[in-house]
């Protein structure tokens, strides 16, 4: 308790070296909750456009098709697939597809397209498909009055075949019988930019999609949207124990090299904030060093008395903690409405930018306790690690050095 005191003492005694060091680390800790804030944030907001966009947050497949995708190799128990799902406390809604490679025609033009049956309501309540429609209008499963479904196409494939709303698209694909399907769509909207993902894409109403490629009903893929996208591994481990038979797999597997490739970037900015606080913490260590040299005769004077090298080192420590504690202190109150008006307004770019066809026009940060924490943990450690070579100085002082200096 006494060595409490004199740290207190100490710090309010050099009152203008303490409020110089305290601002350096209190703006070191803003700096990096805010630069940590920005990063998270940023990673989960395109986290979020990635699963929302065509992934989900969990995808059920059957037997490998994940890896090696074959049109034969699909879910044909439906209703067990969807007992499980609606009855899951993590599932917030869910959607189910087919694909094929096919060849569309319109024209004297053609082009290979990637075919996707979804069911039009699913998939407008679990992915932005609805929100990507460019020109036209979101179609259903209902045929128009000549026995044509709509289909939706993706923008360089649409440019490719010079085609309209309105317009006729012809598609050659092969069934799942083995037989030749084709058949042809009206085109009722024009979806995503040619920069998305489904640039070549066509999407059939799912109940079409069935007929065209013979399926009878099965499906290849379900997607899932979860409650809570923190959920996404204790999700993926429930359901895949009440469905052995098939693969479930979460997000970070079935995007197995953008998760790799964005946990290698967010590691380089977390070297990014630590080299941050070493900066700041190069200036702690000169105020703290040159603090030791101008108390040299007190340090000397507490040795005469009997005080042990140890007692100083820590006292030297305790003092620097606690100066690191009251800045970190007095920088979560500082950064707290700084980040929460990142967290909930963030900052408007000049112009939007198109990720997989969606227009984001704000960049926010993430207000959450890791937030605040980490850097928190950076500071303090970099506190200790700082005071040792200052505390070990004054602990070698010789008193009668000390004494007749």
């Amino acid at each position: 308790m006494l060595m409490w005191k004199l740290a207190f003492r100490n710090i309010f005694r050099q009152r203008r070296r303490s409020i110089l060091t305290a601002l350096s680390m209190t703006g070191g800790y803003v700096l990096c909750v805010l630069s940590f804030s920005m990063t998270e944030g940023s990673y989960s907001n395109v986290i979020k456009i990635f699963t929302e966009d065509h992934t989900g947050d969990i995808q059920i497949h059957s037997e490998d098709y994940l890896t090696r995708p074959k049109i034969h190799k699909n879910i044909d128990d439906n209703a067990a697939v969807e007992r499980v799902l609606n009855q899951s406390e993590f599932v917030r809604s869910y959607t189910k597809r087919v694909f094929s490679p096919g060849l569309a025609y319109a024209g004297n033009e053609s082009t290979p397209v990637k075919i996707v049956g979804v069911d039009p309501d699913l998939e407008s309540n679990t992915s932005r498909l609805a929100d990507k429609v460019k020109q036209g209008v979101y179609f259903n499963n209902q045929p128009n009055d000549d026995g044509y479904f709509k289909a939706m196409i993706g923008v360089r494939a649409a440019t490719s075949l010079q085609l309209n709303i309105g317009d006729e698209l012809i598609l050659i694909s092969q069934g799942a019988d083995g037989s030749i399907a084709n058949d042809i769509y009206i085109i009722g909207a024009i979806v995503g930019s040619r920069s998305s993902w489904d640039s070549s894409t066509v999407y059939l109403p799912l109940n079409s999609a069935h007929d065209f490629l013979t399926l009878h009903g099965k499906s290849h893929q379900y997607a899932l949207a979860l409650n809570d996208s923190a959920d996404v591994i204790a999700a993926t481990q429930s359901i895949q124990a009440q469905l052995p038979a098939f693969s479930v797999s979460p997000w970070m597997v079935v995007e197995e090299t953008f998760y790799k490739t964005m946990q290698a970037d967010k590691e380089g900015n977390l070297f990014g904030l630590f080299i941050i606080v070493f900066i700041v913490f190069i200036g702690v260590l000169n105020t703290v060093l040159m603090s030791v040299l101008e108390r040299t005769h007190e340090f000397g004077v507490l040795k005469a008395i009997g005080s042990r090298p140890a007692t100083i080192t820590v006292m030297i420590l305790l003092e620097t903690t606690l100066l690191a504690f009251l800045s970190v202190v007095v920088g979560i109150l500082l950064a707290i409405p700084i980040i929460y008006w990142f967290a909930n307004v963030g900052i408007a770019m000049p112009e939007p930018v198109d990720v997989g066809g969606i227009a984001f026009q704000h960049m926010k940060g993430e207000f959450s306790l890791q937030v605040f924490l980490l850097p928190m943990l950076f500071i303090l450690s970099f506190a200790i690690v700082v005071a040792i070579l200052p505390g070990i100085r004054a602990a070698r002082v010789l008193p009668t050095e000390a004494m007749r200096g």
